[in-house]
C-alpha cells in the first residue's frame, strides 16, 4: 500500500523538527517528505491528516507480559494489541512471567510467540476500523540477572546474551552488593544493556505510600525516600569502581534526580527512567485509596514529581516507562495496602501525557515525545530512525484532539486496573508502522 498523509505535524527528536510536512509512505518506507507532495501514483491512498501528529514509533523500556503463568491477567496477544492500540512500535517485557525467563529454552519459546504474532495480530479486535491490518509491535525480551530472580545465583549470562534478550535485569531489587559487583563484572565483555531498580527493602519494611503529609494524613505505612536514595548512592559506587554501563529503571524522589544529575556530570556510564504515572501523580491522588494507585515505588510528593518532570525536560532522567502491570480484577479488589502493587498503561500513557504536560506546555512535543521513542531505544542500545526519505517506516500517528472513553470495550489489554476507567479521556492513536 502506498499512503501519502497530507499536512500532518511532524514530530522528529532525531532531526529536531516540529513542522507540517506531507509524507509519502510505501512497501515500509517513507518515499517522500516534503511542504507538497502532488506526483502520486493513481493507487495512492490519501488521508487529510489536518490537526494529527506523526512522530517516531515509541518505544517502552520494561512492562509485565501476563504470559507465560498468568495468561488471566494479560496474554502476549493482548500485550501486543494493547502496545499497538498505545502507539508503541516496541515493547520490551520483564523476566518475572513464571516460569521465570532465566534460561535460553524459554527465551525460544517467547521468540517463537513473538514470531506468530507478529505474522497476524489475530481477529478478536481491529486497531482502528479504517487500519484492521496494522502490525504488531516489535517484542524484546529482558533476561534475568538471577535465577528465578531471587537475588541469589547469577544466570548463564552469556548463553542468554546468546539466545538474543535485549538486555538483563531482574525487575526488582537486588540487595546483595557483592553479587551486583559480580553482575557488572561478568557483564562488561556482553555489551548488553543491564537495568536494576534500586530499592533497600529494608528501608521501605511494610510501606505502601511515600512518606510525608499525605501519608500521615491517609493512615497508611509510609516509605522514606531513603528506601531508594541509599540505593542508587550504592550503585553508582559500584559503577564508578566497576565502569560497566547501567540503567536505573523506576526513579521516584527528587534527591534521587539530583544524585543522577551528579552522577552524570562525573562521567558515570549511567542512564536512568521513571514512569509515566509518576510524571501525573503524587500523595494526593492517593486519597480516593484507589487500589490501582498503589504503586512499587509509590507516587512521589508533589516536590518529586516537580523534581522527576524538570529531570526528564532536562534530560537527567533520560526516557519515561510505561511498566504496564496488569492485574486481575479479584486481585485488585482488596484494602489500598494489601492489594498487589501496579497499574496498566500501554493505552493511556500518550493520551494522558500529552493532555497533561504538552497541552499545558509545560513540555515541547519533541520533548515528551524524545522521552517516549529514541531516548529509550538508545537505553537499550538501540537507534529510532529520522523521518526522512528512504527511511524504514517504524511511525506513530496520533490524534490529540480525538475523545475517548476508557472502559473494557475500549480496551485491548485484558486487566481493567487503572484510576482512569471509566473516564473520558482526550487523545488516541489512529495507526502504527512497523
Amino acid at each position: 500500500m502506498t499512503e501519502l498523509l497530507q499536512k500532518v505535524r511532524v514530530i522528529d527528536p532525531v532531526s529536531e523538527i516540529d513542522e507540517l510536512f506531507d509524507v509519502l509512505i510505501a512497501d515500509g518506507y517513507i518515499r517522500e517528505v516534503a511542504s507538497h507532495i502532488s506526483d502520486i501514483s493513481s493507487d495512492t491512498q490519501i488521508r487529510d491528516c489536518q490537526g494529527l501528529v506523526l512522530g517516531p514509533g515509541l518505544v517502552d523500556l520494561y512492562s509485565h507480559s501476563g504470559e507465560p503463568g498468568f495468561e488471566e491477567r494479560e496474554t502476549l496477544s493482548s500485550f501486543l494489541q494493547a502496545a499497538a492500540a498505545g502507539g508503541f512500535t516496541r515493547v520490551s517485557i520483564l523476566p518475572d512471567t513464571s516460569p521465570v525467563i532465566d534460561n535460553p529454552a524459554l527465551v525460544a519459546q517467547l521468540q517463537q510467540k513473538r514470531a506468530e504474532g507478529q505474522r497476524g495480530r489475530g481477529a478478536e479486535k481491529s486497531l482502528s476500523p479504517l487500519h484492521p491490518c496494522t502490525p504488531a509491535p516489535l517484542l524484546h525480551i529482558w533476561g534475568a540477572i538471577t535465577v528465578d530472580v531471587a537475588g541469589k545465583q547469577m544466570t548463564e549470562l552469556a548463553d542468554l546474551a546468546s539466545a538474543g534478550v535485549v538486555g538483563f535485569t531482574d525487575g526488582k531489587p537486588l540487595e546483595n552488593l557483592a553479587l551486583v559487583r559480580r553482575v557488572l563484572e561478568y557483564l562488561q565483555p556482553l555489551g548488553k544493556p543491564v537495568a536494576f531498580w534500586p530499592s533497600d527493602r529494608q528501608l521501605a519494611a511494610n510501606g505502601v505510600m511515600r512518606e510525608g503529609t499525605n501519608a500521615l494524613r491517609f493512615g497508611l505505612p509510609p516509605i522514606p525516600a531513603s528506601a531508594e536514595t541509599t540505593a542508587i548512592a550504592a550503585m553508582l559506587e559500584l559503577v564508578a569502581t566497576i565502569g560497566t554501563p547501567v540503567h536505573i529503571m523506576r526513579v521516584s524522589t527528587a534527591r534521587s534526580v539530583e544524585l543522577i544529575a551528579s552522577a552524570k556530570a562525573a562521567g558515570l556510564p549511567i542512564t536512568a527512567s521513571t514512569t509515566w504515572m509518576h510524571l501525573l501523580l503524587d500523595t494526593k491522588a492517593v486519597k480516593s485509596y484507589h487500589t490501582s494507585l498503589h504503586l512499587d515505588p509509590p507516587l512521589g510528593n508533589p516536590s518529586d514529581m516537580a523534581a522527576l518532570r524538570a529531570g526528564v525536560r532536562t534530560g537527567v532522567i533520560d526516557a519515561i516507562a510505561i511498566d504496564h502491570t496488569p492485574y486481575s480484577y479479584e486481585e485488585k479488589v482488596q484494602a489500598f495496602a494489601e492489594a498487589p502493587p501496579g497499574a496498566i498503561g500501554l493505552e493511556l500513557a500518550l493520551p494522558l501525557l500529552w493532555q497533561y504536560l504538552v497541552e499545558t506546555e509545560e513540555f515541547t512535543a519533541l520533548e515528551l515525545w524524545r522521552a517516549l521513542s529514541t531516548n529509550p531505544a538508545e537505553c537499550l542500545g538501540q537507534k529510532v530512525s529520522a523521518i526522512l526519505p528512504h527511511q524504514p517506516a517504524e511511525l506513530t500517528l496520533f490524534d490529540p484532539q480525538q475523545t475517548w472513553k476508557v472502559e473494557r470495550k475500549s480496551l485491548y489489554t485484558l486487566s481493567q486496573n487503572t484510576p482512569w476507567l471509566g473516564q473520558q479521556l482526550k487523545g488516541h492513536v489512529v495507526q502504527i508502522w512497523c
